[in-house]
C-alpha cells in the first residue's frame, strides 16, 4: 500500500472580464477496494457555491456555480489517497467467458447497453478488421485476446503528448500511426467493442516516481486509459500507453461510455469571442511519508 498525495490546478485567463456559466468538475478520486479516500480538499477562484452529486456511473461531480464576473478562474484539488493494487493481478473469470467469442447473460447485456456499441464512425469496417487480426482462433482464451490487443496498440501506435482539446478518432489514430493516451485508450475501447466487449473509459491520474512510465513527464500526470467488462473478473484495467494491465500506479477519478464525459473541468463563459488568453495545467502526484499523513 502506498499513500499519494494529489494536487491538480487548473487556471484560465481572459483579457477582460466574463461571466462564468455553472462548471463541472471531475476531480475526486474514485473510491474502490483498491483506492481509499483519506481526505479531498477543493479550491475554486472566484468564489463559487458548489454542490455535489453523482452522474449515472457513479462518478462524484462538483459542479460550481459562479455570481461574479472575472478575468481568471483558478481550479484546485488536493486529494490524499491509500492506493493499494497489485501490478501482476490474477482474474477470476468465469467459465462461461474464459474463452472468446462468448455471450454475455441478458442482465448484463442491457446493464452494459451503449458501452458494447462503437461510438465513432467505421464505414469501411477498417476497425473492425484490424481488431479481428488478434482473433488467433475460434475459440481463443479470452484474456489473452485482450492482453494482445492492449499490446497491438502501443505496438501499432507511438505515444505523443497532445495538449490541444479533442480526441482524435481511432481510424485517425491508426493513419497517423501516432497519439496520445486518451487516442490509445480511445482505440482500445473501440477496438474491443467491434467484437462484442462492453468497454469504458476512465480518467485520472498516473503515479510515475521513476520518471520511466510512458505519458508523463514528471512524477504524476493526468492520463487515461481503459477498462473492459469480462464476466467473473468485471471490470479489468488495460492501459495501452504502457502495455499495462491492472491498476497499478493508476488512480481513477471517473469513468464513462466517452472520453468527453470524463474531462476534469467542463464549462463555458459569456463574453467576447476573443477574451479567452490562456490555460495553464499542473499536477502533481507523490508520496506521502507516514510522518506527513493528514
Amino acid at each position: 500500500m502506498i499513500r499519494l498525495r494529489i494536487r491538480h490546478r487548473t487556471t484560465y485567463r481572459y483579457n477582460r472580464s466574463v461571466s462564468l456559466r455553472p462548471h463541472c468538475l471531475m476531480l475526486r478520486p474514485r473510491e474502490s477496494r483498491e483506492l481509499r479516500l483519506g481526505s479531498m480538499e477543493l479550491i475554486v477562484e472566484p468564489e463559487a457555491m458548489v454542490t455535489w452529486a453523482h452522474d449515472v456511473a457513479g462518478n462524484m461531480v462538483a459542479t460550481a456555480t459562479f455570481h461574479a464576473m472575472t478575468d481568471r478562474l483558478m481550479i484546485e484539488s488536493i486529494s490524499e489517497i491509500e492506493l493499494d493494487a497489485v501490478e501482476w493481478p490474477v482474474f477470476e473469470v468465469a467459465a462461461s467467458a474464459i474463452f472468446y467469442p462468448f455471450q454475455y447473460s441478458l442482465d448484463e447485456w442491457t446493464d452494459l447497453g451503449a458501452l458494447t456499441t462503437p461510438q465513432y464512425p467505421d464505414p469501411t469496417g477498417r476497425l473492425r478488421a484490424w481488431s479481428q487480426a488478434f482473433v488467433r482462433s475460434a475459440p481463443t482464451d479470452t484474456l489473452a485476446l485482450l492482453k494482445d490487443i492492449n499490446s497491438g496498440v502501443a505496438a501499432w501506435i507511438s505515444y505523443q503528448g497532445r495538449d490541444d482539446e479533442g480526441t482524435q478518432s481511432p481510424i485517425e489514430t491508426l493513419d497517423r500511426g501516432w497519439g496520445s493516451c486518451r487516442d490509445m485508450a480511445v482505440l482500445l475501447i473501440e477496438a474491443v467493442r467491434t467484437l462484442g466487449f462492453g468497454a469504458r473509459i476512465v480518467s485520472g491520474y498516473l503515479h510515475n516516481p521513476s520518471q520511466e512510465i510512458v505519458g508523463s513527464t514528471g512524477a504524476g500526470t493526468t492520463h487515461a486509459w481503459a477498462e473492459v467488462y469480462v464476466p467473473g473478473a468485471g471490470w479489468i484495467t488495460f492501459d495501452p500507453t504502457n502495455q499495462s494491465v491492472g491498476g497499478a500506479n493508476l488512480i481513477p477519478v471517473a469513468v464513462g461510455r466517452d472520453i468527453r464525459q470524463v474531462m476534469p473541468v467542463i464549462g463555458e463563459f459569456i463574453g467576447m469571442s476573443n477574451a479567452f488568453e490562456a490555460m495553464e495545467v499542473e499536477v502533481s502526484v507523490r508520496d506521502v511519508p507516514a510522518a506527513e499523513t493528514r
